[in-house]
């Protein structure tokens, strides 16, 4: 079972995946900011991060950036209610890149993508 590890300051976001996708099979851990991002992926080992980019103290594109530098291989799906980001150059380190909705088909979607892409690694 993979494990995933939802970033997202807006708790209803953050309990509205945590939900679907644990019925979806997932193994599901969150933090509710990038404070200690890092450690908490040492720790958790997630097989996969979706991220939120605009938080109320950190920016998801930094901390997009810091993952990479330290676990080049773990796939990150950015999450974001604002398409406008897709424009920034930080974005195309993320594996996907998702527009926040309330239906989670899409999200699933690139979740298994993103770990079919992984493990075939």
């Amino acid at each position: 079972m993979a494990k995933i590890l939802i970033v997202d300051d807006e708790e209803h976001i953050r309990f509205l995946y945590s939900e679907e996708l644990a019925e979806a099979g997932y193994e599901i851990t969150t933090a509710d900011s990038g404070y200690m991002l890092l450690e908490k992926i040492e720790t958790e080992k997630p097989d996969l991060v979706v991220l939120d980019i605009k938080m109320v103290d950190y920016n998801g594109l930094d901390l997009l950036q810091d993952i990479r530098n330290k676990f080049y291989e773990l796939p990150v799906i950015l999450c974001t209610a604002y398409d406008t980001f897709k424009e920034d150059m930080k974005s195309i380190a993320a594996d996907f890149y998702v527009i926040k909705s309330f239906d989670l088909t899409e999200l699933k979607n690139k979740i298994k993508l993103a770990l079919e892409a992984n493990s075939a690694i």
